[in-house]
């Protein structure tokens, strides 16, 4: 087993913690790894309370986008943390077996503050102020946010504070629980609180295979039911809504909790089903709620302003929507449209030495005039990784990529074989490499492989800020509209042509989508 999984993970000792058990059990196995630590928005933003970020998955979204952009290979997650719908082309590759499930109470004194009219009780977490709220109206909830090891200490720091709960599994794994911390076995958990997730991309079969022997079908069927049943409630992960599925002598036990936010209303469901019967428990249990009022407590909890903020020059696939905060309100529409030429065959007469391609259209304009057997290239340089994944697939090995057009005309002048080159390239391309190339006695032949044509429209005053994929992105926008607050721009290139009209423009880590969709729910989450 030569392939290295990479395991993404957030940068917490809690995730750490997670990644590195899962590390151990594809090691016992004989696969080998290497964690990769990224950074959540729900570890960055540490002044807001989880529910206030507008964001399902906002402990997710990070590690899905790093997926997507083919950084890691798996992710491991807290599986109460992730948004019941994953974004398309991943999925659930395995559940560990499930830790505590339990919610916890640290005090710093004693527990008699319990019985008294007046406390003070910290968490972040909605559902838990809920449930706490309902059983003693009178204490005051704070907000609590932070590592496991920083919540603490911002406990044991505020003197007017009685205690605060956490997650029993997170305080047992990092070794940090209490001797006296008291297990909540009146509250209902988070949904699949207590479990482990690892999710895969469904392309990789190597690492869905090495994956699916870690599963453990028990703590499987319990967390599905559960996710089940908040999905069918249209809740999300930092909804208050709770929800356990146990099974106890071949029945499956469930409990379900919906609350308003304050706790002063609150419907319960239970039910038990035997092991193998149990597959409509959770659509009964959500429909047992919304049919005593949970559609509107739901829909109360749901109303909130959202601000038109941002406009995409691309339009979103569903799986691209569904990575951005519920924050923000992006509208969207293609900018440029794209039509492939008919490409003479004469072209490939003579063998091609040198070819550059710089987007996927020219890849895909390639393949519709030719089969990918009359496409034997020796050397092939690309642009974006895109691109290069797209060539590596349907064509063949790329010799070289550089992330922008500019770049790679340099590498080219110092280490490319032979003086003649073949670009496929739009009617609208820049001039940069073409430029550069002829400076440095390059001979390049260019094949106008398909069209770019402007379609532009005027975007609302409303609007701050934009989302650009290329610099004809830019070129079109600016013709019916003029300059927003700030342009996202996906690489360099574009961020050049922005920069002509733009005085705040943000680039993306990496050039694609998803990374242009990080960058602008950073920014607007937080408030930079």
């Amino acid at each position: 087993m030569s392939e290295i999984i990479r395991i993404g993970t957030r940068d917490s000792e809690l995730a750490l913690w997670q990644a590195k058990t899962v590390q151990s059990q594809l090691e016992n196995l004989g696969y080998k790894t290497v964690l990769v630590p990224v950074k959540s928005t729900g570890d960055l933003v540490l002044d807001k309370p989880l529910y206030e970020l507008g964001i399902t998955g906002i402990f997710t979204r990070t590690l899905d986008i790093a997926m997507l952009n083919y950084d890691i290979d798996i992710a491991v997650h807290s599986l109460k943390d992730v948004p019941t719908i994953l974004p398309k082309g991943i999925i659930q590759a395995a559940v560990l077996k499930r830790g505590n499930i339990n919610d916890t109470l640290v005090f710093k004194n004693n527990e008699e503050f319990i019985a008294q009219k007046h406390a003070v009780i910290a968490t972040g977490s909605l559902r838990r102020r809920a449930q706490w709220l309902n059983r003693f109206p009178t204490h005051t909830m704070v907000d609590l946010r932070g590592n496991m090891n920083s919540r603490m200490q911002k406990l044991e720091d505020n003197e007017d504070w009685n205690a605060a709960i956490f997650a029993a599994a997170g305080l047992g794994r990092i070794g940090i629980r209490p001797d006296d911390a008291i297990n909540l076995s009146w509250m209902i958990p988070a949904p699949a609180q207590g479990a482990v997730m690892i999710t895969a991309l469904k392309e990789n079969n190597f690492v869905v295979d090495a994956c699916a022997q870690l599963n453990h079908e028990e703590t499987q069927i319990c967390t599905s039911i559960e996710r089940e049943f908040l999905n069918r409630l249209e809740g999300g992960c930092t909804a208050p809504i709770g929800a356990i599925a146990q099974i106890k002598n071949d029945e499956v036990n469930f409990k379900g909790i919906l609350l308003s936010k304050d706790g002063s209303k609150k419907i319960e469901v239970s039910r038990v089903e035997k092991l193998g019967s149990h597959h409509n428990i959770a659509q009964y249990c959500a429909q047992y709620v919304i049919d005593r009022g949970g559609k509107r407590l739901m829909d109360d909890l749901k109303r909130v302003d959202k601000q038109t903020a941002v406009y995409s020059t691309k339009a979103f696939t569903e799986a691209q929507r569904h990575l951005l905060s519920s924050k923000i309100s992006v509208k969207n529409s293609d900018f440029i449209q794209i039509s492939f030429n008919r490409i003479p065959k004469t072209i490939l007469k003579s063998k091609i030495e040198n070819v550059i391609i710089t987007s996927k259209n020219g890849v895909e304009s390639l393949l519709t005039n030719f089969s990918p057997d009359e496409l034997q290239f020796k050397n092939i340089y690309c642009v974006g990784r895109r691109t290069k994944q797209l060539i590596e697939q349907k064509i063949g090995k790329v010799k070289h990529s550089e992330n922008n057009a500019k770049k790679l005309a340099q590498y080219l002048i110092d280490f490319m074989e032979g003086t003649d080159i073949t670009y496929f390239c739009s009617n609208l391309r820049l001039d940069d490499l073409p430029e550069i190339l002829k400076e440095n006695n390059i001979t390049l032949n260019e094949v106008e492989a398909y069209k770019t044509v402007y379609s532009s429209l005027k975007v609302d005053d409303s609007i701050e800020s934009i989302m650009f994929y290329s610099p004809s992105t830019v070129q079109s926008f600016m013709l019916e509209n003029k300059a927003k607050k700030i342009a996202f721009c996906i690489g360099d290139s574009t961020a050049e042509e922005a920069k002509k009209h733009f005085k705040d423009v943000r680039i993306a880590k990496v050039p694609t989508v998803e990374s242009v969709i990080e960058l602008v729910n950073d920014h607007y989450i937080q408030g930079n």
